[in-house]
């Protein structure tokens, strides 16, 4: 999956779950712009794809898996 739709899957499920960028990055204990980043990964070197370690973290929060923000 490209990191672009990795971002797009995470910033639905935060909004379908009412929650800011800054909540989320609470819970998962990242910055508000690290989470941003992820969201709008694109092709910018500070764009990237979130760790397994932060990716887990993210899924949690979100009270999903892992597998279902990557399928």
């Amino acid at each position: 999956m490209s990191p672009r739709k990795l971002g797009m899957k995470i910033k639905r499920r935060r909004e379908e779950l009412d929650m800011t960028q800054a909540d989320l990055a609470a819970r998962v204990g990242i910055s508000r712009v690290h989470l941003a980043n992820i969201e709008s990964a694109d092709t910018a070197k500070h764009h990237r794809s979130p760790s397994l370690a932060t990716l887990e973290k993210i899924a949690k929060a979100l009270r999903s898996k892992v597998t279902e923000l990557l399928g």
